[in-house]
């Protein structure tokens, strides 16, 4: 696809996740962020992983160069195919956020919200000129790795700009799931969260740690989880009637009490469970040196799904067993 200009607003981390992976697809970027060292910020972390996102593959028009830092919004989005909306997660400041870039951008402009909660009808209410091109397009964390984004369009959303906003995220080596509909929290966070909630329970009823939740997820489901998800894997569990007879055999167990998916209370005795484990997790290393091991790990882990043929996995090809 032809360089395109990108305008990111909010640069923490899920925004400076989008700067690498649209300079990675050799498009300009035009950021804005009232914070005073967020320049400083960006470019720090841009040149702390480009070794990384070449590694992983960059397009031969990839320059750091491409990137531009303005100091009124207006003007980062004026000329932008895509803006990509990252500020804090409050309804009310994403929502004026959102009105002034409706009303700054030029008319054919894809505008989306990174938000993992709100909807895009909620965000979309104040837009008063072209409501029809706001969406959601909530990615996950590394998004200059991690390929998922979830794309939802709200109640005057034209599937236009879907279809639109699907071929330019395909275009820059993302896996874009369109949903049908639009529910708070989407789906991978929804998902995410129930895991979540109850890894809290386990921990605050004391019948373990946070790294042994990490391990049970990491050395057990985890592993099937990152070629088949939940669905495909339990229909292996049912053996060779599949999720017919897994269906049959453990369905009755859903109305036992194994689940509490409702959140415990955040209690100061809890809080510490959770800080305090996760740090004797990590130990003497730091948040870089970590954040470093997850991507060399993601690059590995996406190159061995491709070869399993990766998206949608649940399609999936016939094993080549020669």
């Amino acid at each position: 696809m032809a360089q395109k200009t990108m305008a990111v607003l909010g640069t923490g981390v899920i925004g400076n996740g989008w700067i690498a992976r649209f300079l990675a697809n050799g498009h300009k970027v035009n950021a804005f962020d009232p914070a005073p060292d967020a320049k400083e910020k960006t470019e720090k972390m841009i040149d702390a992983i480009w070794t990384t996102l070449e590694e992983y593959g960059i397009s031969n028009e990839a320059a750091k160069e491409n990137l531009t830092f303005y100091n009124e919004l207006e003007e980062a989005v004026k000329e932008a195919d895509l803006i990509q909306e990252n500020v804090p997660e409050q309804e009310a400041l994403k929502k004026k956020v959102l009105a002034q870039v409706d009303a700054a951008a030029k008319p054919t402009a894809i505008i989306a919200s990174s938000t993992s909660g709100y909807m895009p009808s909620v965000l979309q209410e104040d837009c008063v000129h072209h409501p029809e091109r706001i969406i959601v397009a909530h990615p996950f964390n590394p998004v200059y790795l991690i390929p998922l984004v979830e794309i939802a369009g709200g109640k005057q959303t034209e599937r236009s700009y879907m279809e639109k906003a699907e071929e330019l995220y395909e275009s820059m080596h993302m896996k874009p799931l369109v949903m049908k509909g639009e529910i708070d929290g989407h789906i991978g966070d929804r998902l995410m969260e129930a895991i979540w909630r109850e890894g809290l329970h386990i921990v605050n009823d004391g019948v373990a740690t946070t790294e042994e939740v990490d391990k049970a997820i990491v050395y057990g489901p985890g592993l099937r989880w990152a070629l088949m998800g939940p669905f495909l894997t339990l229909h292996l569990a049912g053996g060779k009637d599949g999720m017919r007879h897994m269906l049959e055999q453990f369905g009755p167990a859903l109305k036992l009490p194994w689940t509490r998916l409702v959140a415990p209370e955040l209690t100061e005795e809890l809080s510490e469970k959770v800080i305090s484990g996760t740090a004797e997790q990590s130990g003497e290393i730091s948040i870089d040196d970590l954040e470093h091991r997850r991507d060399r790990f993601l690059i590995k882990l996406m190159g061995l799904l491709e070869e399993e043929g990766f998206w949608p996995a649940e399609r999936l090809i016939s094993y080549d067993r020669k």
